[in-house]
């Protein structure tokens, strides 16, 4: 009974998702509510639980950082200098936008990345006159796919190695880098054929502007600026050495954003800072996760992932190719944080059975979770996180109209891992 309870609340929570006429977050935290209502869990089982505070935390944090930097103009600087750099010419900046997502993606975390591009991207768009979408859709597409290759890229790959003592941030480097270089690359041309009528008819400023543009104009020399860069540089260079600094991400941030705000405290106070950080996007996660965290309760993400031992009989190949799929069509639908929470023990318990080889059962995982993510806007957090920016900035994703394309990308995706798994592992 309470299984059916919890699916149907999923299941009309999301069709309302994908009918996308109401705010995201208010249907989540229904959805939520409804949750505790009909007795699957309390409000302190649900939140203590099933929410992931150091992923809201973080984003938190990331929001604040962006939001005090954004008053140095050094977004804007960014910004007109790419313009600068592209002379304006849309399907240039396309291939830009989707080579610097997807390196920073790897080098940083996908969401943090996105936080500090999608403000410089949505201004760059303004001044070019560009359609919005192909440009959004490329950054959340070019974000999943570049977090792959590293540990901290992507949330699920953190998961792992902390789940496996024996990886390190070389070996996803490694095992991943390759097939994340092969496939954003394929992914590009895709994406630009399924755009490229939009991109040859963006109305784009005379190139005489362009070249009378000052980026440098644009810039608030002040004491902030050169503080909230060290910080933002800093807090960067810790992301990326975190694993040695034995310091969580998410202490990392919050010690960074609480440093910003008190050396910006005489520019602007806190209570401001507070009020542009993007609420809606946080509510959003936490409902979001109070959702999934009713299917865990109930067993049901357990039971789908205990079923692929019975269909491969522990076999390494075929369960390596089980996961990548059911990761990668899963984690569209359903956030891929829970789902690889979900399979770390079922790969556990894989290995405690004595499969060999094991890890290429934890690399499937990794690419299919992370990769899968860009299937729908509920996939990855970075896609929400984008979709959250945009719609502030008065540019709206559409689900279904995202999904037509997402779906297409992690399908091809898919089909190049598989390739890459068979010929790297097993033949």
């Amino acid at each position: 009974m309470e299984a059916m309870i919890v699916v149907s609340i999923f299941v009309i929570s999301y069709i309302f998702l994908l009918l996308d006429k109401i705010n995201r977050a208010l249907i989540a935290a229904t959805g939520a509510a409804l949750m505790v209502l009909f007795g699957v869990f309390s409000w302190d089982e649900a939140l203590s639980s099933y929410v992931d505070w150091s992923t809201i935390a973080l984003l938190f944090s990331m929001m604040v950082m962006i939001s005090i930097t954004q008053r140095t103009g050094i977004f804007e600087f960014i910004a007109l200098w790419m313009i600068k750099r592209v002379s304006g010419k849309p399907v240039a900046l396309f291939f830009w936008i989707g080579i610097l997502t997807a390196v920073g993606s790897a080098l940083l975390d996908n969401v943090t990345t996105v936080l500090l591009l999608v403000p410089v991207l949505l201004h760059m768009i303004k001044q070019l006159n560009l359609r919005a979408f192909p440009y959004l859709v490329n950054v959340i597409i070019s974000s999943n796919v570049g977090g792959t290759a590293t540990m901290i890229g992507d949330p699920p790959n953190i998961m792992i190695g902390q789940a496996v003592p024996y990886f390190d941030f070389l070996d996803f480097l490694i095992h991943l880098g390759p097939i994340v270089v092969i496939i954003h690359t394929f992914t590009m041309f895709l994406l630009y054929v399924m755009f490229r009528n939009s991109l040859s008819k963006s109305k784009s400023v005379e190139l005489e502007l362009i070249h009378k543009l000052n980026p440098s104009e644009s810039l608030k020399v002040t004491p902030l600026l050169y503080q909230s860069l060290t910080i933002l540089l800093l807090t960067i260079i810790a992301f990326t050495l975190h694993g040695f600094l034995h310091i969580e991400l998410t202490t990392i941030a919050i010690l960074s954003a609480l440093l910003m705000l008190l050396i910006s405290e005489n520019d602007e106070s806190s209570d401001i800072v507070f009020q542009k950080v993007e609420w809606t996007t946080l509510f959003f996660f936490v409902g979001l996760f109070v959702l999934v965290g009713g299917l865990e309760k109930a067993g049901i993400i357990d039971q789908i992932a205990y079923t692929f031992i019975d269909w491969t009989e522990g076999e390494s190949l075929t369960s390596s190719l089980v996961i990548l799929w059911s990761a990668g069509i899963l984690s569209g639908f359903v956030d891929n944080i829970p789902y690889v929470a979900s399979m770390i023990p079922v790969i556990e318990e894989f290995q405690s059975f004595g499969v060999k080889p094991i890890d290429p059962l934890w690399w499937a995982l990794a690419l299919g979770a992370c990769l899968g993510g860009n299937g729908s806007l509920l996939g990855a957090s970075a896609n929400v996180v984008v979709a959250g920016i945009a719609s502030t900035h008065g540019e709206k994703i559409h689900f279904i109209k995202f999904m037509f394309y997402g779906l297409m990308i992690v399908l091809l995706s898919l089909v190049l891992s598989t390739v890459y798994i068979l010929l790297r592992y097993f033949l």
